[in-house]
């Protein structure tokens, strides 16, 4: 039985790749650079041949990837190590203020019988969301992830399933 790695393909610039960026356009080589760009979200890389890496220089710091002969892993910060002191720190972001105000609306309830008696309920809640989206939106920034080029992508799709 053949091992999974005779199939792989090595980075080089002869070949198309998937946009590690968009995830539905091709990277393809730059005529007299040492440079390849997406024909979708026209992100241009800088390509390093000998790590099997492309990196993005257009964000600060740079997004990196590489390239393991059928796909990309996944983006890393250049210089940048994210631990689990950030997953932690994130965690702490959404659960703490969320549970200060429950605890509060726990202990101080209004009067069942009052027209707002929903509002510390709905605060708790909407803590809860606002934390998770900020960090989320945190995410987003950070990896740069193109949630316009998706949307711009399912229009293409859209369009051509109506042709």
């Amino acid at each position: 039985m053949p091992s999974s790695q005779n199939f792989s393909t090595s980075l080089n610039f002869q070949g198309d790749y998937p946009c590690p960026v968009c995830r539905i356009g091709k990277i393809y080589h730059m005529s007299l650079m040492e440079a390849m760009s997406c024909d979708f979200c026209q992100e241009i890389f800088t390509v390093n041949l000998e790590l099997q890496q492309i990196k993005m220089p257009s964000r600060e710091p740079p997004l990196v990837w590489r390239w393991n002969g059928f796909k990309w892993t996944e983006a890393q910060l250049e210089g940048v190590e994210l631990g689990w002191g950030y997953v932690l720190a994130a965690i702490g972001f959404i659960f703490f203020p969320t549970t200060l105000i429950a605890i509060g609306a726990y202990h101080f309830p209004p009067a069942p019988h009052d027209p707002l008696s929903w509002i510390p309920s709905i605060w708790t809640v909407l803590t809860f969301l606002l934390h998770l989206a900020i960090i989320v939106w945190i995410l987003i920034e950070i990896y740069q992830i193109p949630i316009m080029a998706y949307f711009r992508a399912i229009n293409r799709w859209r369009n051509e399933l109506t042709r």
